[in-house]
């Protein structure tokens, strides 16, 4: 079993002593029960990951000696997760499972049918960052604090491709809004935004460069309900958004996270 990884936000180079604080004690003394001499490995995204020891273990606290570096930092790709906030345990899965897809920051927004308006910041970054130990990451997403739709939208950069589910036609009187209006599939908005590059092109990148050069994304992901009339017109009428299809089951927000990010990181992302 190799050993336990934990994020630093602290510089890291060799021989560096570097003191945890109260929950990183907790957490490397009482949950994972190391002792001084006991190896870890130790990571951000300025430094990479570092093999380290425990240094020192007091009541007082514990303080960690980084030896060697293993890997050198690594960026997940520039990919935003913008979500209405839901019921506090489908957010805790949310935060959690776009972190192991490499979703570099979280933005949560306020839709018109959001039905939990409270988030904690602090909850939600200590998932995260037990996330990003666990998947081999570098670093945390960046979660920012909640702000309305419109906010969010206000200011865009329109070089940043917005993909937002929604899984309603344009007819008002129908279950869903019928069949009429129905949003393309999102691998087939994926291929569109890809097919920037030539043949040629494509041809002669490394998966490294693919990676490195794909245009910054966005996923918008709304709340139980779906989004309002009003919110879709808003929404269709920006040049830099792309309404997308997630099939032909309606899918709770959390699942629709799950799914959305796992094409887009095969099809766009750094599964390639």
């Amino acid at each position: 079993m190799s050993d336990p990884r934990l994020l630093i936000d602290q510089a890291l180079s060799d021989g560096a002593e570097i003191a945890l604080d109260e929950a990183q004690t907790r957490h490397v003394g009482t949950v994972l029960r190391l002792e001084v001499g006991d190896g870890l490995r130790v990571f951000n995204a300025n430094e990479g990951e570092w093999r380290a020891k425990v240094a020192a273990k007091s009541k007082r606290g514990m303080s960690v000696r980084v030896e060697t570096q293993l890997r050198p930092p690594r960026a997940v790709p520039d990919l935003d997760l913008l979500f209405a906030p839901v019921k506090r345990h489908a957010t805790d899965l949310i935060v959690e499972k776009a972190t192991e897809l490499g979703v570099r920051r979280l933005r949560p927004v306020i839709t018109q049918r959001t039905i939990a308006e409270t988030v904690r910041l602090d909850r939600l970054s200590a998932i995260a960052r037990e996330a990003a130990e666990q998947t081999e990451r570098f670093d945390a997403p960046e979660i920012s604090e909640p702000v309305s739709l419109a906010r969010a939208l206000d200011g865009w950069d329109a070089s940043r491709l917005l993909i937002y589910a929604d899984e309603q036609g344009d007819e008002t009187s129908a279950p869903w809004g019928g069949q009429r209006g129905r949003a393309p599939a999102l691998l087939e908005i994926l291929g569109r935004s890809k097919a920037r590059l030539t043949p040629g092109e494509r041809h002669a990148e490394s998966v490294e460069a693919r990676r490195d050069s794909a245009p910054p994304l966005a996923l918008l992901i709304g709340p139980e309900g779906g989004f309002t009339i009003e919110e879709r017109a808003m929404l269709r009428a920006l040049v830099f958004v792309r309404p997308v299809s997630l099939g032909p089951r309606i899918l709770r927000a959390e699942t629709a996270v799950i799914a959305a990010l796992s094409v887009i990181q095969a099809a766009w992302g750094d599964w390639r």
